[in-house]
């Protein structure tokens, strides 16, 4: 069985199935028959039109459940309906899809699940593995955000940028169990960009091709984090990062600058330095700027204040960092780090402990502990 063909068609068959009349929810589910069915019947019997047959099987489903529910007898008028088996039209209803999944009734969490489901082609149980979940809680999840958007219909264009938040959020899990959110993350943001002509599509595929790159160089062997500055840059990808700095390059030519070309615009800096120690801290920092103007984000004008503390030494960082609400998240770690810059290590030492009991994750912990563990094995007794 091919996976990635059923997984590429999953989102275009139940696009045809929406256009014909059929629910969101109902499609979905019925599109999930089919592909079930494909498993089943296509290592024997492989068809000649993958989609056509998927569209066929599916519609008959739908149909099948249609006639069940008897709470629904004004949909039965579909059934004299029913188009012949045929090729599929090429119509690509993929678009829709993202925003349809994107829509801004859903929780960010709910959407996230929707688009892997709908237009990533995942099962429910791929995605619970993926976000370390019971399977239940999983198809709950689903199930909420299918009846939330079953009666939306498309008569205005969709909201880009929420879509590209989705994605974001996707790329951002990373990898856990058996499915690389980030790679799916990749995947999904091609796809869109394929679709949608807009510089910010484009900013975010750039940003994270650029920022999967360094992946490799991440994590030390026995799993710990490796600090940017640390890391071997001779695993970092340099295929992706050559086609991550075209994509920006080219996005930024039009002249419409927007917060992911921005970040990507930042990550390309860093790609591009050799060693940490060339790296154009100086152009970083204006970039920060641009991305504050365009974000007013605190995060952002944290870790613009790292970034002065490394274009203009630690003192400039620490007072651009004293401008901010302690409560931020990473804020005591980026005070340790430019403390120890600064060269206290005393207070770089107990800052780091104390940022490590407010991780959010036991990688982040970890790392922090030894950070103070090795400031406070290097202090005078």
């Amino acid at each position: 069985m091919d996976e990635a063909l059923l997984r590429g068609l999953t989102p275009s068959v139940i696009g045809v199935l929406v256009r014909r009349g059929a629910d969101f929810a109902a499609a979905e589910d019925a599109v999930q028959d089919a592909l079930v069915e494909a498993v089943r019947v296509w290592p024997a019997d492989p068809p000649r039109d993958p989609k056509g047959w998927l569209v066929t099987v599916a519609w008959r489903r739908f149909l099948d459940a249609t006639r069940a529910d008897t709470a629904r007898r004004r949909r039965e008028d579909l059934v004299d309906e029913e188009p012949a088996p045929g090729p599929a039209t090429g119509t690509d209803d993929t678009l829709q899809l993202y925003f349809l999944c994107a829509h801004p009734s859903l929780t960010p969490s709910s959407a996230v699940a929707l688009t892997l489901r709908a237009v990533g082609g995942l099962t429910t149980r791929q995605i619970a593995r993926a976000y370390l979940v019971p399977e239940a809680t999983m198809a709950q999840r689903v199930s909420r955000a299918k009846r939330t958007v079953s009666g939306v219909r498309f008569d205005r264009p969709g909201d880009v940028g929420t879509v590209l938040r989705v994605l974001y959020l996707v790329f951002n899990e990373g990898y856990s169990g058996d499915i690389d959110l980030a790679a799916e993350a990749i995947r999904l943001t091609r796809r869109l960009a394929a679709g949608v002509d807009h510089p910010e599509v484009s900013g975010l595929l750039a940003l994270m091709l650029l920022h999967h790159a360094r992946r490799a160089g991440r994590t030390a062997p026995d799993g710990g984090l490796v600090p940017l500055a640390e890391q071997d840059r001779g695993l970092w990808d340099t295929e992706a990062i050559a086609e991550g700095v075209e994509i920006l390059q080219a996005a930024l030519a039009r002249d419409r600058l927007g917060e992911f070309q921005a970040q990507a615009a930042i990550a390309a800096l860093h790609a591009d330095a050799p060693v940490a120690e060339e790296t154009d801290w100086v152009q970083i920092v204006e970039w920060y700027d641009e991305l504050a103007r365009l974000t007013d984000s605190p995060v952002v004008r944290l870790n613009r204040a790292v970034a002065v503390g490394e274009a203009d030494g630690p003192h400039a960082g620490l007072a651009a960092l004293a401008e901010l609400s302690d409560a931020l998240p990473r804020h005591t770690a980026a005070a340790a780090y430019l403390h120890e810059r600064a060269g206290d290590l005393a207070t770089a030492a107990r800052l780091y402990a104390e940022a490590a009991h407010k991780a959010s994750n036991l990688a982040e912990r970890d790392h922090l502990t030894r950070q103070a563990a090795r400031l406070n094995a290097h202090r005078p007794r």
